[in-house]
């Protein structure tokens, strides 16, 4: 049950997939090197590996404890948070004039991966700063970022985002919490929120929450929402925590996983507050939170599922069960030895590789779109930060959960289990898919916003760069290459015609497609970047540059996603091409029965 970061892995993929370096081009890294992120991904993998990792099992079975308003987290989480405190790894990608490291947010991915896959539980508490952090950069007053800003950054106090309440679910224009106006400029806000993520907890020492709330008079729906600062303790003259706000915790979830993460019910009395923005202007906020927790919760898929496959590859290592076809010595052999459980590990690291490309690859153009000097370039990264939000978030937490039912099943019956800890990781996973807009929201924003920015000009620019990539897999003179391409080909052929059907189709038949048109999205988009790097592994071989090893099994993976994944790709064009009219025909009267 122990983990291992993949730090070659993920440099891979940050530098030959990804393109990390083209962010330190844009010069707005000046510190920014190779042997830094060599340092920094090193060190990160120090403290997962050795001081939160080791947390996971224990803190799920002992979960969190709420009494008088107060949470207890699971043993040895204050004391890891503290870890994670000193080594100001809060804000490795934030500016370092609010006490930051000043690096790329790509790293910042890195490191995130690295907590989800150590444990989701303890990971959640600085992804949910993260977002609130880029919220109170691009949205609050010169005096919140001030006072805020650095102890958020630096981890002392961590922060909260309240949207959620019993009655509205994701539909965050149906929320009723109230904020009314004090005379010294502040609000007094109160309502119930709930599924709060660490929104009380015993490892930092004061909690800034986020929340969502109507003022007087506001319109209805989500023209009238508004968001507010509410400190747990409001600061005193000297910055430090004071007076207790009236907010606190009246309930904590009883989860099917994540059960080190405190996941709250919180109520607020006329708690002191401060409008973040302008009045009723909150979604714009929201949704810079929302888009940080996106991309950073598609990571968590890739985490979770990392943390899964190392345990079912070291499980199938160990477990001896049947004689394999051509295995040696004297049976049991080894599972690891038998071809459908090497088909499963091979397939579950490919798709695992191909989500952390799809999520490093935001990344990376989400700098380039803050940063790159050149408008035009800016905005092209900016496109295609936006197109990939959606599918880094939705396909890389579907495979979560597939990756971790898959290790359920390399480990047998005992999977089944809870002591082996495989269903731990299908436990923690499930949720992924649901949070932060679920995956079918997600769907719905790719084949509605997304596809239609600027005339579909976002699709066209990806699919142009992925029959680049067939090309240059045609012309390599690596025999396994143009294989990739002869499968990347008809998959980005498939792409495309689903992009003309779905721009050309009602909305109703688009609705119903959608989650399909992402997986197919998702599908090709994750081949064509492995095929990126196989190409850059290809360089390397011929280079003589690095583990060779290395770079031969790179081309492998891409071989077995081409011949699995890719290769079935286009078959999801009749799924994407039903419609709605078959979903609401009489032979399915059963759906509307009670």
């Amino acid at each position: 049950m122990s983990y291992h970061a993949p730090v070659r892995d993920i440099r891979f993929s940050l530098e030959e997939i990804a393109a990390l370096d083209s962010v330190r081009a844009t010069g707005a890294f000046p510190e920014f090197s190779g042997d830094l992120t060599g340092a920094i991904l090193e060190e990160a993998a120090k403290l997962c590996n050795d001081v939160i990792a080791p947390l996971n099992w224990p803190s799920d079975q002992q979960g969190c404890t709420l009494k008088d308003g107060e949470v207890k987290t699971p043993d040895g989480f204050p004391e890891a948070y503290a870890k994670f405190v000193e080594g100001g790894w809060q804000g490795l990608q934030f500016g370092t004039e609010h006490g930051g490291m000043g690096l790329p947010r790509a790293l910042g991915c890195a490191l995130m991966e690295m907590l989800q896959s150590a444990s989701m539980s303890f990971g959640l508490g600085p992804m949910l700063s993260f977002g609130a952090i880029e919220a109170l950069i691009a949205h609050g007053s010169d005096e919140q970022r001030t006072l805020y800003l650095p102890k958020i950054i630096s981890g002392e106090w961590s922060a909260t985002m309240n949207l959620t309440e019993p009655q509205a679910g994701s539909d965050v224009g149906a929320l009723r919490t109230k904020a009314e106006p004090n005379a010294d400029g502040s609000w007094a806000v109160s309502g119930q929120k709930i599924y709060i993520t660490w929104g009380e907890h015993d490892c930092a020492e004061n909690i800034i929450h986020l929340v969502l709330a109507r003022t007087p008079d506001s319109p209805a729906g989500t023209k009238g929402i508004s968001l507010f600062l509410v400190p747990k303790f409001l600061p005193d003259e000297n910055g430090n925590p004071g007076k207790r706000n009236g907010v606190k915790a009246i309930g904590l979830e009883h989860k099917m996983g994540i059960h080190g993460s405190p996941t709250c019910t919180m109520e607020y009395a006329n708690a002191t507050g401060w409008l973040i923005g302008e009045e009723n202007r909150g979604m714009a906020a929201m949704f810079t939170m929302m888009n940080s927790a996106r991309l950073n919760v598609g990571v968590q898929g890739v985490g979770i599922a990392e943390r899964a496959y190392q345990q079912a590859f070291e499980f199938a290592k160990e477990r001896r069960q049947g004689r394999a076809p051509g295995g040696e010595g004297p049976a049991p052999h080894a599972i690891i030895d038998h071809p459908d459980v090497r088909r499963t590990l091979g397939l579950m690291k490919a798709k695992i590789e191909a989500a952390r490309a799809i999520c490093f690859h935001a990344a990376v153009e989400g700098d380039l779109a803050e940063h790159h000097g050149d408008e035009k370039e800016a905005a092209w990264s900016r496109r295609r930060e936006e197109l990939l939000i959606p599918v880094a978030k939705a396909w890389s937490t579907d495979l979560g959960v597939e990756i971790a039912s898959l290790g359920v099943q390399i480990h047998g019956g005992m999977g089944f289990i809870e002591e082996t800890g495989a269903a731990q990781h299908y436990r923690d996973a499930r949720i992924a898919p649901i949070y932060e807009g679920t995956n079918g929201i997600q769907a719905i924003d790719l084949s509605g916003r997304k596809l239609s920015m600027e005339g579909g000009l976002a699709f066209a620019e990806l699919i142009e760069d992925i029959r680049q990539t067939v090309e240059d897999c045609e012309t390599s003179s690596n025999p396994a290459l143009p294989e990739l391409a002869a499968r990347l080909k008809p998959a980005a052929d498939a792409l495309e015609e689903a992009t003309g059907w779905m721009i050309s189709a009602g909305m109703e038949d688009r609705l119903a497609g959608s989650t399909a048109f992402l997986k197919l999205t998702g599908d090709v988009t994750g081949g064509w970047l492995l095929c990126v790097g196989a190409v850059a592994a290809q360089r390397r071989l011929k280079e003589a540059e690095g583990d060779a090893a290395f770079s031969e099994n790179r081309i492998a993976l891409a071989g077995i996603y081409a011949e699995t994944v890719l290769a079935a790709a286009p078959g999801l064009l009749g799924e994407i091409r039903m419609g709605a009219a078959p979903l609401f025909e009489p032979g399915l009267a059963m759906l509307e029965s009670a």
